[in-house]
């Protein structure tokens, strides 16, 4: 099934998690926050992703509605990225995210310890 037919016929979480699906999103999402940031500075930031994949990410955040492109008239070009409102109420719950991983994952370096110190 196509995204734009997911998002037709799917219930809410199946709609956000169309929009939100590829890994990168959430990662741009924590990284641009509550500032403007321009494609360059996005791409040092998560030097991970290629500049293509970074562009096609950005493209369809901004076709879902989670950031606004700003394109600026000058010599050389500028564009800056921000979230919109729906793309900063994003924020909370990958923080909590972030936090629900941090306390299983050491929860699991330490079992992985305790078994190590008992076998």
């Amino acid at each position: 099934m196509k995204k734009n037919e997911l998002m037709q016929h799917s219930c809410p979480l199946g709609k956000a998690m169309s929009a939100l699906g590829s890994k990168w999103k959430m990662i741009i999402v924590l990284v641009i926050k509550d500032r403007k940031l321009r494609f360059g500075e996005l791409a040092v930031r998560i030097n991970v992703i290629s500049r293509k994949v970074l562009t096609d990410q950005l493209r369809e955040m901004h076709a879902d509605g989670l950031i606004i492109r700003e394109e600026y008239k000058e010599i050389p070009p500028r564009v800056e990225y921000s979230l919109t409102e729906k793309g900063l109420a994003l924020l909370p719950i990958l923080y909590k995210l972030e936090e629900w991983e941090a306390n299983y994952d050491n929860k699991e370096v330490i079992c992985e310890e305790a078994e190590d110190n008992l076998g």
